[in-house]
This record gives C-alpha cells, structure tokens and sequence, in this order.
C-alpha cells in the first residue's frame, strides 16, 4: 500500500502546501500550517494542538457509513459494509482510524499507519480510503477557498488527482480555541468518496 480522508489533508499539506502556507501565520489557515509543520517534525503533542483527532476520525466514520454504494466499488468486500454493519461498528472503527493518524504522524509511513491498525472486523483503512482520494501522484494546487463565520472556519484546499484528469476540493472545518485554530472535521468526505466512486467506473468503462 502506498498512501477516511484526514491523510487527504496531510498528504497534501505535506507534498507542498507547508511551503504554499509557510507565511501565513494566524487564522485558520495558519493552524494547518502548524498542524502540517507537526506532521513533518513527527510531533503528534503539536499535531493534536491544531487536529482534534477524535472529532475528526468521529466525524468521518459517521461519514463513510452513509456511503455503502461508493464502498462497495471502492473497497474490497466493499459491499459487506452495506446497511447498518459500519454503523454498529463504528467505535471500533474511530478508534482504528485514530490509531492510523497517530501512527502517521508519528511515522511518516502510510504502510506503517495501516500496519499499526487494530485488527478490523472489516477490511476498512483510513490510508486505504485517503490513497483512493489523493494519489501518490497528486499535487498541492492551492486555496480554493476561505471563509469563517464566527467561531468556525471553512477552508477549501484543492489537490490534483492525475488518475482522473481532474482535481478535489477537501473542505475542512476549523474551531476557533483562545489564540488559534484547530480542525475539527473534513466536511466533504461522502461527496469526495461518491466523486471518486463515480471517476473509477468512467475509467473502468473506457478501458
């Protein structure tokens, strides 16, 4: 394996956008700054400063259980995730999840995330799923968009996807905590798996 959609986030951030990012020092835009700096230093004590991993890993379960159709042409035994399975067993699931994000930061290695996993009932891997959504191939293209509304904060970072001629958009949400900003949920995460679903059987069908 190479590379449930928070690793979309780092892999971007780490193949150029610290560099992109690097002078923006406050705002939301700032903390992923700092949270990218975290993950290239292997610090996961600054990582969980700007990322609340829980919520995040939380937040993306509930996510990829409303996405059984896009599971099942994405993952193997993908159809087995169907109905209420990943529902009843997403305690386990988070907690596997979060175990892989700590495992990256801390690593640097996707395979190694994967590997330092629990064992699953379910053949269900956060870098698994982020390797489908953002290729080894891809590219850090920029801000789409910025935006906050009191204490919460919305920003669009765009990545190539070179499989499919295209690019994604990956909108994360920000709280505002005292002095900075900490990501708290990537809110596409279903459209990106659906969107991505969808390319790979236009590939398939014009192979």
């Amino acid at each position: 394996m190479k590379k449930l959609l928070l690793l979309v986030l780092l892999i971007a951030l780490g193949a150029g956008g610290y560099y992109y990012y690097r002078s923006v020092k406050n705002g939301p835009e700032g903390a992923l700054v700092m949270a990218a700096a975290a993950v290239q230093s292997h610090d996961m004590a600054a990582f969980k400063k700007y990322v609340d991993v829980s919520s995040v890993t939380s937040h993306l379960m509930d996510d990829v259980a409303q996405q059984g159709s896009a599971l099942a042409s994405l993952v193997p035994g993908g159809g087995m995730m169907m109905g209420g399975a990943l529902r009843m067993l997403k305690p386990a699931l988070a907690k596997a999840a979060h175990k892989e994000v700590e495992r990256y930061v801390e690593t640097g290695s996707l395979q190694a995330a994967a590997e330092a996993a629990p064992k699953r009932v379910m053949n269900l891997s956060l870098t698994g799923l982020a390797s489908r959504v953002v290729s080894a191939d891809s590219e850090f293209k920029g801000i789409k968009y910025s935006r906050e509304e009191g204490d919460n904060a919305y920003v669009g970072l765009e990545v190539s996807q070179p499989k499919y001629d295209t690019t994604m958009v990956v909108e994360v949400k920000l709280r505002r905590l005292g002095d900075h900003w900490q990501m708290t949920q990537i809110t596409n995460s279903g459209e990106l798996l659906r969107g991505v679903a969808r390319l790979e059987k236009k590939r398939l069908l014009n192979q």
